[in-house]
């Protein structure tokens, strides 16, 4: 069994993978906390690899902007996403998202 520091939620959340402009990719969100998620995606990147993270939450106009997320995993059920950089203003926004969906569950 894992315990997560951070609670994980469940969503239906579109994403985009971009790695220094290489490639920009979509994704679809199946879970979510303050610290990570888990994408959905037919690229399968390499653990450790970093990459910008753009979440577009449902009915906000612009995606959420995590500038550094690394890859803890990847396999048949996605990729595992930590986030090592968000700015303030980006985490205020995160952290009203989950605490919506902690209210939720």
């Amino acid at each position: 069994m894992v315990v997560r520091k951070y609670p994980r939620f469940p969503v239906s959340f579109s994403g985009t993978l971009v790695q220094r402009d290489a490639f920009r990719h979509k994704g679809s969100l199946r879970d979510l906390s303050l610290r990570g998620c888990r994408v959905e995606t037919i690229i399968q990147p390499f653990t450790g690899m970093q990459v910008e993270l753009h979440l577009h939450i449902p009915g906000e106009s612009t995606p959420i902007t995590i500038t550094n997320a690394t890859v803890r995993w990847s396999g048949s059920h996605g990729v595992g996403m930590e986030f090592l950089n968000v700015a303030p203003p980006q985490q205020e926004r995160l952290t009203r998202v989950v605490q919506q969906l902690a209210k939720k569950a």
